[in-house]
């Protein structure tokens, strides 16, 4: 068993995007991103489906030209190779899961060349 929290130690970065693998499984990988309101993670994309899941704020999630807004509690589940991006409305928490054969360093580079 283990047991982790998204809420522990938020510290919003107003100079760059914060990730951090807060736990991991023999499946997936959940990542906590802290986006300060008007930060932006660029479009990308992975081999693996992802979900993300706004537990704090509001974002517009982008998919391929179209935009959602997403508010806190909404989570979208999304096949890979399918490019995408984020932006903050809104100071947000969000849950990012991958697949144990995807890597968070991925995501970390997408944050720091946003």
């Amino acid at each position: 068993m283990k047991i982790a929290s998204f809420n522990d130690a938020l510290q919003f970065n107003h100079e760059r995007i914060t990730t951090n693998v807060i736990l991991e499984t023999s499946f997936s990988k959940e990542i906590r991103i802290l986006l300060a309101k008007g930060q932006k993670m660029k479009e990308h994309k992975t081999l693996f489906p992802i979900v993300v899941h706004v537990l704090e704020g509001k974002i517009d999630f982008g998919v391929q030209g179209v935009i959602s807004s997403l508010e806190k509690g909404a989570i979208i589940a999304l096949e890979g190779n399918i490019p995408h991006d984020l932006t903050a409305l809104k100071d947000s928490v969000i849950r990012l899961t991958l697949s144990k054969l995807d890597t968070a360093k991925r995501v970390e580079n997408v944050a720091e060349t946003s």
